[in-house]
């Protein structure tokens, strides 16, 4: 049995996540989980020592599901990873693209692909996931049927890359966030920052305009700001925020004092490091 840390996952082995992981984390045994809700159970019993989800990509937008578990949770954002989706057309050993007849993927993947799928004029399949169409794709065994999927897939599975690189638009780019039991803030002397929180406000005119405004008077930068309902009345809504600095530099701190004094609930979930690829693209 495998004494190594593990970093828990959603999905296959295979999957997007489980290549995020080996990214980032090579020292740590990714651990695939059903859903989202085991990811963050396995951290908070122990089981795994970090959980790597999913919060937006570049194309399908935001992970709605993260949204409504991070509030939640008792466990602390930690680090960010950009993770490129780079499909491939994946196939048993002896198929050819001229004898395709179906592709099976995850409906974004799919979606994602509708060049090369129009182009081989095939039927679509739609799947939970990438790296699970992969493995039944590979389990079947039929040289007709295709799947989109990582090269990581391709290699678990022993499937045959038909063609690489296949998505319409390059540059489709998961973000992640790396979840621990444990606080563990960055210094931030030793470079930028990001701090995600959730908060709520009163239900009063101008309420939201009056809490975000010492982010401005401050000069902080909001790269992100989500609202979605919380109650079944449809009257109180909670904000997803992710913004540049560290609580403990005082031009945040003065910030988070009139966010405070506006909010009816106010969590952080996180201070980390600014990932390289936030920065090279700023």
């Amino acid at each position: 049995m495998s004494t190594k840390k593990k970093i828990a996952f959603q999905g296959e082995r295979g999957a997007y996540s489980h290549l995020a992981c080996i990214e980032a984390y090579p020292d740590l045994e990714p651990m695939p989980c059903e859903n989202f809700e085991d990811a963050f159970s396995v951290v908070s019993d122990g089981s795994a020592a970090l959980a790597m989800i999913p919060i937006e990509n570049s194309l399908g937008g935001r992970v709605a599901d993260i949204h409504h578990l991070l509030p939640e949770s008792s466990l602390f954002i930690i680090n960010e990873h950009f993770q490129a989706v780079q499909h491939c057309l994946l196939a048993p050993t002896g198929a050819t693209l001229e004898g395709l007849e179906s592709i099976e993927s995850h409906t974004q993947a799919l979606a994602q692909c509708r060049g090369l799928i129009h182009e081989l004029g095939v039927e679509v399949v739609h799947t939970a996931d990438t790296a699970g169409a992969a493995r039944d794709v590979a389990e079947r065994g039929d040289p007709k049927v295709a799947a989109i999927a990582s090269a990581l897939a391709g290699e678990i599975y022993s499937l045959e890359t038909l063609r690489t690189r296949i998505e319409d638009r390059l540059g489709n780019t998961t973000r992640f966030v790396v979840m621990s039991r444990s606080r563990v803030e960055p210094d931030p002397r030793n470079g930028p920052c990001m701090t995600s929180f959730v908060f709520q406000v009163r239900s009063l005119p101008a309420s939201l305009y009056k809490a975000l405004g010492g982010f401005a008077t401050n000069g902080i930068n909001m790269t992100k700001l989500e609202s979605y309902i919380v109650d079944a009345s449809f009257t109180v809504a909670q904000f997803y925020a992710e913004i540049e600095g560290h609580p403990s530099e005082i031009h945040v701190s003065h910030a988070f004092d009139e966010l405070q004094f506006f909010c009816t609930k106010l969590k952080l979930l996180g201070t980390y490091p600014q990932h390289s690829f936030r920065i090279s693209n700023g």
